[in-house]
């Protein structure tokens, strides 16, 4: 029975919605990552969490796939660059900057993975090359070398969060390392003398020393037909 007193009742039972941004839309999708993983992180899921329908997202994000990059450029603010604003070492700094990526990528394991396909575009990633490409400029590293040893630096690091993030146990790994232990020295000579090496060091100590193989290598490795 309808209360004419009262007069017609609105039939929205909630207050109205934020209209939909891209910058909102993407810090949804970085708050439901941290809580449920980035495998949770889909269009439908994030609709749902926006109270909205998933045909609207894609107004702002073309898939999930542009949605995860974009989750990325969101985290890589995290990325310490103020090495590069130091003094010393121009090698060490850039270690320091590959390390602190690294570990951002630590922490979120799902997106380590999705990392090494990801192609972020926005304002943090391009932060994040401009400083690379200072810190090796500043090192006298020719453009053409930079260029591509860009590339070469992020897949190193991206992929080593990706080992050490993934979900390998405990015993999967001893195994590996007992098999190289206990081979036989007649039929992989070099292995059983030299097996140890390749489990010793801390994990920072083997991400440094890899890094600065490659910033060796790309410093003096001329890029093939090209004199820059």
């Amino acid at each position: 029975m309808t209360d004419e007193k009262a007069g017609p009742r609105s039939r929205r039972e909630r207050p109205a919605k934020a209209a939909l941004t891209r910058s909102g839309i993407v810090a949804t999708a970085v708050e439901l990552m941290r809580a449920e993983g980035l495998a949770r992180v889909t269009m439908r899921r994030l609709a749902q969490e926006l109270d909205t329908g998933a045909a609207s997202l894609y107004v702002y994000v073309r898939n999930t796939a542009e949605l995860h990059a974009a989750v990325l450029d969101e985290l890589l603010g995290a990325v310490d660059l103020t090495p590069v604003k130091e003094t010393g070492d121009w090698q060490a700094r850039l270690t320091q900057v590959l390390q602190s990526y690294t570990a951002m990528l630590l922490d979120y394991p799902g997106l380590a993975q999705s990392a090494l396909l990801a192609r972020p575009s926005g304002k943090n990633y391009l932060r994040l090359i401009e400083s690379l490409l200072a810190l090796l400029s500043e090192g006298g590293v020719p453009k053409g070398q930079a260029g591509w040893g860009i590339d070469l630096l992020l897949q190193f690091a991206t992929a080593t969060a990706v080992e050490h993030a993934g979900s390998e146990s405990a015993g999967e790994w001893q195994a590996a390392v007992d098999a190289v232990r206990t081979v036989s020295a007649e039929t992989h000579p070099r292995l059983a003398e030299q097996g140890d090496d390749l489990f010793a060091g801390p994990g920072d100590a083997r991400l440094e020393w890899g890094i600065r193989v490659l910033i060796n290598g790309i410093s003096s490795t001329p890029r093939e037909g090209t004199s820059l």
